[in-house]
């Protein structure tokens, strides 16, 4: 028997049935616990990703968008700061109720969650480290981070436009 311990899981199999079988099932696995190891590690230093520029008011904001689930995931995690006009923007495939939670998110943050036409939806303030969750009111596609205090400070709440890209602004 041989087994092959991946960060997620152990699996066995024996050299019963073909050779073939046999080494097509460990490369999968290989590759399975190698693609596993490398979020893992992505977890443990900040993801830098492409960013855009998001106008509110007469504030500018550089964001990193994170589109995809792993990007998502890691979202700003083991940060341990960021400038004051810099955050990231999630965005979803289709719009549903998001919610968000900051575990590994080591800044206090605020998060807006915003509709298709550039409109904020809600704002929450979250606690770092914290399971607690903060989600949308409604269905929404993206939601954008920033530090703590950012939105209320500029005067951004429920029903301001945001512009840039996305909306197609």
């Amino acid at each position: 028997m041989i087994y092959i311990k991946t960060p997620v899981f152990f699996t066995r199999f024996s050299h019963t049935g073909s050779r073939l079988h046999s080494a097509a099932t460990l490369l999968a696995l290989l590759l399975a616990g190698l693609a596993s190891a490398s979020v893992a590690l992505a977890q443990e230093r900040p993801q830098s990703l492409p960013t855009i520029t998001l106008g509110a008011g007469m504030h500018v904001i550089r964001a990193e968008v994170a589109q995809s689930p792993e990007q998502r995931a890691i979202g700003l995690m083991n940060r341990p700061s960021m400038a004051a006009n810099e955050g990231m923007l999630f965005v979803f495939e289709e719009a549903n109720p998001q919610c968000f939670w900051m575990k590994n998110t080591l800044l206090p943050l605020a998060i807006a969650f915003i509709a298709d036409d550039g409109s904020v939806v809600n704002i929450a303030e979250m606690k770092p480290q914290s399971l607690e969750s903060h989600c949308s009111t409604k269905p929404v596609r993206y939601a954008l981070e920033m530090n703590q205090g950012w939105f209320a400070k500029r005067g951004i709440k429920a029903g301001s436009k945001l512009r840039g890209q996305p909306w197609g602004q």
